[in-house]
């Protein structure tokens, strides 16, 4: 049997972990220090004591942290298997940019680990539901064969970074015209034109549109990593000789959500019958006021 580490075990995390015991590896993982909320989360997957514990015991450690926090969660496991002894595979499965990934890559390399580049499209994996991980790197055709129910693992080639260069594409147009959305909305609400608005995008974008109310909440629940993801999505493009401004505002746009009421909630408390002006009124900086 397969074990494997997830640090950590949120939203993300934790419903991973449960998708690969289902599919029949033991995950394990230590939510020492962590939240009620992630406690909550982490239960069902098999609780160690220390980082130590879960290094030692895993043979695939799978990381899903906000990119803000990918580099040091890197280097605590370094040090982990520097002080165990223990050598698993490592898996970052965070939104960073693919320069990010190769520094984490020769971080662990330091320590004697080798790292598959991933990248999560889609919702929390469910029954039912699919939520696809790219994979980049020598090894990454072995974590693709982990079953895990809910999961489409999908390798795109032998180098790390390819896995993240999709996600920083992908995350660009997703969470970008969310944050275009917000902006939209808020706007139109400040002006009292919020219903006309609506109408017009609702013909033209219905699938970003459909759901204003509960998909603002959510973006706002998450919008505190969302900025780091931005800045490495900005990086991403700059890399790219493209102009990396559009994402350093988006940036700021998230990072001026994440400061309003509804950037303390959890995602799942979204509630989808919240009237939308209601969220709206909610995300308005501080001091800021209808005009009119």
């Amino acid at each position: 049997m397969t074990t494997v580490g997830i640090v950590s075990p949120g939203a993300m995390g934790s419903a991973l972990g449960a998708a690969l015991a289902a599919g029949g590896a033991r995950v394990v993982a230590t939510v020492s220090g962590r939240s009620e909320r992630t406690r909550r989360l982490a239960r069902g997957l098999e609780p160690l004591d220390t980082l130590d514990d879960v290094v030692a015991a895993s043979d695939v450690v799978l990381v899903v942290v906000p990119p803000g926090e990918a580099r040091a969660v890197a280097g605590a496991l370094a040090e982990a298997a520097g002080r165990t002894g223990a050598r698993p595979l490592v898996a970052d499965l965070d939104a960073v940019a693919p320069a990010t990934a190769r520094a984490i890559e020769a971080d662990l390399a330091a320590a004697g680990l080798e790292l598959v580049d991933g990248a999560i499209s889609g919702p929390p994996p469910r029954a039912g539901g699919t939520t696809r991980i790219y994979l980049s790197g020598g090894r990454a055709h072995a974590l693709a064969a982990l079953a895990a129910p809910g999961v489409a693992w999908r390798v795109v080639g032998p180098d790390v970074g390819a896995a993240s260069a999709v996600k920083m594409s992908t995350a660009s147009v997703y969470k970008g015209s969310v944050a275009l959305l917000a902006q939209a909305l808020r706007a139109a609400h400040a002006n009292g034109v919020l219903e006309p608005v609506l109408d017009d995008l609702r013909e033209a974008l219905p699938g970003l549109t459909g759901a204003p109310s509960a998909t603002l909440q959510r973006a706002a629940a998450k919008a505190g990593r969302y900025v780091d993801e931005m800045h490495e999505i900005a990086a991403t493009q700059a890399a790219a000789g493209l102009a990396p401004e559009l994402f350093e505002a988006f940036a700021l746009v998230y990072r001026q959500v994440a400061e309003t009421p509804l950037g303390t909630a959890a995602p799942e408390d979204a509630d989808p019958g919240r009237p939308l002006a209601d969220v709206l009124d909610a995300l308005r900086p501080d001091g800021a006021s209808a005009l009119g």
